[in-house]
C-alpha cells in the first residue's frame, strides 16, 4: 500500500531528476520547440517540492492535488497546464484514500493521462508526452504490471518519438523537419516514471509502498 509520504517522495524524486536533466530537456527542445522545457519544469518541480514540505497533505490525492495546482501556478506555456492536469485529475480520482495499492492507483493515473490527452487534443504518436505516459501506464495497470515495467516502457516510448513527425505543439509547425528529434515532453514524462519505479524500489526512501 502507498500513503502520502511514499507520493511525497516521489513527487521530490521527480523534482530532482528533473533538476539534474533540465539542461538535457532544454536541448531536446531547441531545435522543434521553445529552448525552454528544462528551465520551466525545473522552476515547477522545485516549488512542487517546496510546497509539499511545507504543507505535507495526508493523503495521496491530496499531495498530488496540491502538486498539480503548483505546477499550473509556476510552469509558463503548455507544460504546466498538461502536467498539472495530470496529476491533479489523477489525485482527484484518489479521493480522501489515506492508502492506495498499486491497481487502484494505476487506475487513477490512467484517468489522468486520458485528461492530458483530452487538454492537448493528442494521442499516442503525435510525438508528444503521451508517448511516454500511455506505455508507461499501459505496463503500470494490469495484473502482471510493474512499477520497473513502467518506466522501461515509458523510456523506450520517448526514444522511439525520434523518427517521428510531430502533430500536436509548436514542433508540428516544423512538418518533416521534426523528425529526427527525440521529443522533450516524451523526455520528461519518462523521468516521472523512473522516479515512481525508483521511489518504489526503495532508492532514497522506503521499499515497495510505504512501510517498508
Amino acid at each position: 500500500m502507498f500513503d502520502a509520504p511514499f507520493f511525497r517522495r516521489w513527487l521530490t524524486a521527480t523534482a530532482a531528476a528533473v533538476d539534474r536533466e533540465a539542461e538535457r530537456l532544454t536541448e531536446l527542445d531547441s531545435p522543434i520547440g521553445d529552448a525552454d522545457h528544462g528551465s520551466n519544469l525545473r522552476r515547477g518541480f522545485r516549488a512542487v517540492a517546496a510546497v509539499l514540505e511545507k504543507e505535507a497533505p495526508d493523503t495521496p490525492g491530496a499531495v498530488l492535488t496540491l502538486a498539480g495546482r503548483q505546477l499550473i501556478s509556476t510552469v509558463g506555456g503548455a507544460s504546466g497546464p498538461l502536467y498539472g492536469t495530470l496529476l491533479r485529475r489523477t489525485g482527484k480520482e484518489l479521493g480522501d484514500a489515506l492508502e492506495v495499492d498499486r491497481a487502484l492507483f494505476a487506475a487513477a493515473l490512467r484517468h489522468g493521462v486520458d485528461a492530458v490527452a483530452a487538454l492537448g487534443g493528442a494521442a499516442p504518436g503525435d510525438k508528444t508526452m503521451l508517448d511516454a505516459l500511455f506505455p508507461g501506464i499501459d505496463a503500470l495497470d494490469g495484473p502482471s504490471g510493474s512499477f520497473g515495467a513502467a518506466r522501461e516502457a515509458a523510456l523506450q516510448g520517448a526514444l522511439a518519438t525520434v523518427p517521428l513527425q510531430a502533430r500536436k505543439g509548436r514542433a508540428s509547425y516544423l512538418g518533416e523537419r521534426s523528425i529526427g528529434h527525440q521529443d522533450p515532453g516524451a523526455t520528461s514524462s519518462a523521468l516521472l516514471f523512473e522516479a515512481l519505479a525508483e521511489t518504489a524500489e526503495g532508492v532514497g526512501g522506503s521499499r515497495e509502498g510505504s512501510r517498508g
